[in-house]
């Protein structure tokens, strides 16, 4: 497995694959970290989904960019986030008023990182050769808020979008958007005792999908802010399938 250190879209990125000498990846898969992670965060699952899905080995190419914002003055060094975020409002048993706001903000910061990302697609794509709709988009928590999006604005619809612990945010865009992007392959994962991003608004971004016409398998987990085993083999499952996209 090769691990490489690229720059687009003015992110610092890792790319990993295991692609043969001057070949060119079927598909890129692009996943963005949660608040406060470093950028290496969610590297550590291109192995076992390599390994769960040999067929992705020769085929899939995985970026992890780093977010821009650094959290080392607030005593996270390494610490990197999307947009800057009270963490606090949401760990000390936030209320349902502030549930239902969280939901319809559009938070500081998110426009600026959403350019970012829509960057690193448009420079990687030109590295690759492959357009927009031969990458999937997906991230955990914070990563995964951004990595939905930009798959609600892209042009043309991603090949997929990959949400793990994230949550309706932005409603008031997000709803026309996601009812105008019609049909979108989504996986969508959720611990049942989240205590950073309450089940219901992760219930929430999955019910806003299904009614514009997503196709979403949403995978509720009896655990808390993570990504289960079983999870990580759904991913690999949806990569596989996303692969040959007319089969």
């Amino acid at each position: 497995m090769q691990v490489e250190r690229t720059q687009w879209g003015g992110l610092a990125c890792f790319v990993v694959h295991n692609l043969p000498a001057d070949a060119k990846p079927q598909l890129v898969v692009v996943l963005c970290h949660g608040f406060g992670a470093q950028g290496t965060d969610l590297v550590g699952l291109a192995q076992p989904l390599l390994t769960m899905e040999p067929a992705l080995a020769e085929q899939v190419a995985f970026v992890f960019p780093a977010g821009p914002l650094s959290l080392a003055s607030r005593g996270l060094p390494g610490g990197m986030a999307w947009w800057m975020i009270d963490l606090n409002r949401l760990l000390n048993g936030p209320p349902p008023d502030l549930l239902e706001r969280f939901r319809h903000e559009c938070p500081n910061g998110l426009v600026e990182a959403r350019g970012a990302l829509l960057r690193l697609i448009e420079e990687a794509g030109k590295h690759f050769g492959l357009t927009a709709d031969r990458f999937v988009l997906g991230g955990f928590s914070q990563g995964s808020m951004l990595a939905t999006d930009v798959a609600l604005r892209l042009p043309t619809a991603p090949a997929g979008l990959i949400a793990l612990s994230g949550a309706l945010i932005n409603e008031a865009e997000w709803k026309p958007l996601a009812t105008k992007r019609g049909s979108l392959t989504v996986l969508q994962s959720h611990g049942r005792n989240d205590s950073i991003l309450p089940f219901p608004l992760g219930l929430a971004l999955r019910d806003m999908l299904v009614e514009a016409s997503a196709e979403v398998d949403f995978v509720p987990f009896a655990g808390d802010h993570e990504i289960p085993t079983v999870v990580v083999q759904k991913m690999a499952t949806l990569l596989k399938r996303l692969l040959t996209p007319d089969s």
